[in-house]
């Protein structure tokens, strides 16, 4: 068993977090309104009462970057989670279809599916990971039939009681859980917290600059397509979004 330096989990963090910073803003500035008017509910914004564009336009586009970010972010923790238990257990990136992280602790093979939070995923996405979870162990145990694999849903943030859960027969870490069960340390879920705001301020202040002008621009774009006198035309908005042929 290896040893993670506070050293290097700020190093690691400090030199990839920029990749975090650097997607986010070029997945804002090829964003295009037809794309998040096609994915959101008309219905819902007509129900709120809502009659300016930018009051229309912002939190669909909120609502887009949120879920996008959630995800560009999730790469980036399961890549630290990754660097982490490379260095502690040798861990790797396992080259099975749905496996996020490989590694031997115990005489136990440990393979995990990484995922942000606890709440990740529906039920057919859950029986996906455990299909997954079935096809690893077979695809190991072909070259040692003896081997005890265990496998692991680890979520990088939040709580669960208990970890066991008989479904399935996968373990369930999160939170303090996961990491420390990656590295062997309890309090690295604090340790790691710091170095993530490094540079945050310069780069979330060019990310508001570009954000600002999408604003501007998608509500000049909705109101030259979906406005009529000034008034949101909420028939060919919905046809856009729902029509079978548009």
């Amino acid at each position: 068993m290896g040893k993670i330096e506070n050293k290097d989990v700020i190093s690691y963090i400090e030199k990839n977090i920029s990749t975090f910073h650097g997607k986010r803003l070029v997945n804002l500035e090829a964003l295009k309104l037809s794309k998040i008017l096609k994915k959101k509910n008309p219905y819902l914004f007509k129900a709120k009462n809502i009659h300016t564009a930018q009051d229309l336009v912002k939190p669909l586009l909120d609502a887009h970057l949120s879920s996008q970010e959630e995800t560009i972010f999730g790469d980036f923790l399961e890549g630290l989670a990754i660097f982490i238990c490379e260095k502690v257990y040798k861990g790797r990136k396992s080259s099975t279809t749905g496996i996020d992280l490989e590694f031997d602790k115990d005489e136990i093979r440990y393979v995990v599916s990484i995922k942000s939070g606890p709440s990740w995923g529906n039920s057919q996405a859950v029986n996906k990971m455990i299909s997954n979870f079935n096809a690893a162990r077979k695809t190991l145990r072909t070259s040692n039939s003896k081997i005890n694999i265990a496998a692991v849903n680890g979520c990088c943030y939040g709580k669960k009681k208990n970890p066991y859960k008989a479904k399935g027969d996968y373990f369930k870490y999160c939170g303090q859980q996961f990491w420390e069960f990656i590295s062997g340390d309890e309090n690295l879920y604090t340790k790691i917290i710091e170095p993530l705001g490094h540079k945050a301020k310069e780069r979330n202040e060019e990310f508001m600059v570009a954000y600002a002008q999408i604003i501007n621009k998608f509500t000049l774009d909705f109101i030259k397509d979906f406005c009529i006198d000034g008034k949101v035309d909420w028939e060919k908005l919905v046809k856009f979004n729902s029509a079978k042929k548009i």
